[in-house]
């Protein structure tokens, strides 16, 4: 399923247009993501907890010269479900 597929669905089940329903979709997940920005968590009842970590800096190798390269800290996003998602999944 992807973006334009769940633009359906919300259509199916509201009144009104495709592309309303693609806006609604849209700022649902612009607002995810903008809050993910900020540095907060997201939690979506029976769903999950979208989330940020850091991920600390280390050191890597580049396969094709074998040098070492520093990969500098960087903030990652993470997602966490829900007993509600595990259980419906099994």
């Amino acid at each position: 399923m992807n973006k334009q597929a769940i633009a359906e669905v919300v259509h199916a089940k509201l009144a009104g247009t495709k592309a309303q329903a693609e806006e609604v979709v849209d700022m649902i997940i612009d607002s995810i993501v903008s809050t993910l920005k900020k540095g907060d968590e997201v939690s979506i009842a029976g769903l999950g907890i979208f989330s940020t970590k850091v991920r600390a800096a280390r050191q890597a190798r580049n396969p094709r010269t074998g040098e070492s390269i520093s990969v500098p800290s960087m903030r990652v996003p993470k997602f966490r479900a829900a007993k509600g998602l595990k259980d419906a999944v099994k």
